[in-house]
């Protein structure tokens, strides 16, 4: 069976210019599902999918290796904030020296602001802080440069990186430990430790919500990718499919391409919305990231990597609260109780 997604670029509007030869998206998305070939392969493909999960609900053959992976990854859990971070921290890094806003389609030189922000995120130094900052800093843009919605998965990371803080390893937890240690200048002198301490017993029930705010970034993102990009816009996306020749590696028509991307990814966004078979969800959502990055070598990587780091943590913690996953399959990957080490925000 065809799969008429791979390869495809996340974001057409990164590695193609103009709006293509078609006017009206939504006829034509009508008109290409509407031909008999395309009907077929599409409605083949969805059924063999329904059938595939539905015979694995029904057998359930890896019960016991399902059950010891989600305990060997959630003990991973206390390295998700580092994991955030990085994921953040390098493409604010490498926005800045490229000279775009957070999103490679927004050509804004903000090196100073992006650079500055991006290293303190990898330091771990006044996360919290840096991460609300940098997400006014988004928003601030966002009546001027509309087009920097294509980044959108940057709001919920860096919430996410302010829900959970700078974790370890990371400046703030180092800076803790010696303000916490007795007898020392620093603790004496530190302005924010107490403040801190505080700010971590109000927010520590809330951190268990980490895995809804990621599903929700991830699921608008696919679905602004899926709809907003392709289906909604197929021009530029079948200028891409031309671009690179695609029909010669899967011999399918050009409609059928962005459709069945655009379908492909709507999909995946209403899952992870839904925290339907998170994990699994997350790793196809994995696997068309790396089809894109190998298959197009003009694609930017750096601005793909939030997106990676994103995926990686529900990979680690599944679904969470509000998801069907825990609410048809009793799944509870995330323990309620935070035992981790506090930081300093």
């Amino acid at each position: 069976m065809v799969s008429p997604e791979a390869g495809l670029p996340l974001h057409v509007d990164y590695v193609a210019e103009g709006e293509g030869d078609v006017a009206e998206a939504i006829a034509y998305v009508l008109e290409v599902i509407g031909r008999p070939a395309n009907a077929t392969i599409l409605a083949v493909t969805t059924l063999a999918v329904l059938a595939f999960v539905a015979g694995y609900l029904r057998v359930r053959p890896f019960r016991r290796d399902l059950a010891v992976l989600r305990e060997a990854l959630t003990e991973y859990r206390d390295l998700v904030p580092w994991l955030l971070r990085i994921s953040l921290g390098m493409p604010l890094v490498g926005a800045g020296f490229a000279g775009y806003y957070f999103s490679p389609a927004v050509a804004v030189d903000a090196r100073l602001l992006q650079v500055s922000l991006g290293f303190l995120l990898l330091f771990g130094l006044a996360t919290r802080t840096v991460a609300l900052a940098a997400v006014v800093a988004y928003l601030a843009a966002v009546p001027v440069y509309p087009r920097i919605l294509l980044a959108n998965e940057f709001v919920g990371g860096l919430l996410a990186v302010a829900l959970l803080g700078g974790g370890r390893p990371s400046a703030d937890h180092v800076l803790k430990r010696v303000a916490d240690a007795p007898g020392t200048v620093y603790g004496r002198v530190d302005p924010v430790a107490r403040f801190a301490d505080r700010f971590q017993a109000w927010i520590r029930p809330y951190r268990r919500f980490l895995p809804t705010l990621v599903r929700a970034t991830l699921g608008v993102a696919f679905l602004s990718l899926g709809v907003g990009e392709k289906l909604l816009q197929p021009g530029p996306a079948l200028t891409v499919v031309a671009k690179y020749d695609l029909t010669a590696v899967v011999p399918v028509a050009p409609g059928l391409w962005v459709v069945g991307a655009g379908l492909a990814e709507t999909a995946v966004g209403l899952a992870l919305l839904a925290g339907l078979f998170t994990r699994a969800t997350a790793g196809v959502a994995f696997t068309l990231f790396t089809l894109t990055l190998f298959a197009l070598p003009d694609d930017p990587v750096l601005a793909h990597l939030s997106l990676y780091g994103l995926v990686s943590v529900l990979v680690i913690t599944g679904g969470g609260p509000y998801s069907l996953d825990r609410r048809w399959f009793g799944t509870r990957d995330v323990p309620e109780s935070d035992r981790g080490s506090p930081a300093p925000s």
